[in-house]
């Protein structure tokens, strides 16, 4: 008698495993094309590519400005991170940051936080910066292409 409970008791946790446990197709993350249109004390649209890393941090390539601005003329870097609230049938959700650092002209800063919801991140953005005319703050959406 004991031998068949075993037997039940290992069976249905063999069972249990196969079914729990199963992982999306696809991770959650906010890597890929995304455009940006920021308003407030400046009007911006700016494009990039973004690459989550393992774990939270996210780099930025392809930077392009759409709208001419005397803060960003040519270069720069971009660092962030993305905390994910839960990957539920697809859909992903978190925390968002992106610092965008000027190379020409040196010394401007960037930073947008917000809130990501599927292919659409929104939130507020600082600029701050040495160049005269480089600061202001305001509202961002952002929209993966």
């Amino acid at each position: 008698m004991k031998q068949v409970g075993m037997i039940v008791v290992l069976a249905l946790g063999g069972l249990l495993a196969a079914c729990g446990g199963g992982s999306s197709s696809s991770a959650a993350t906010v890597t890929g094309n995304w455009t940006a249109t920021l308003t407030g004390t400046e009007n911006l649209t700016l494009s990039t590519s973004l690459m989550q890393n393992s774990g939270t941090v996210v780099t930025g390539t392809n930077l392009s400005f759409t709208t001419t601005t005397p803060c960003f003329t040519s270069g720069g870097t971009q660092t962030g991170s993305f905390v994910l609230s839960g990957n539920f049938n697809g859909n992903i959700t978190g925390a968002f940051q992106l610092v965008i650092t000027s190379g020409t002209p040196a010394g401007n800063t960037l930073t947008l936080q917000g809130s990501v919801n599927n292919n659409t991140i929104t939130g507020t953005w600082t600029l701050t910066g040495v160049t005269s005319g480089c600061s202001g703050s305001g509202n961002f959406t952002m929209t993966k292409m």
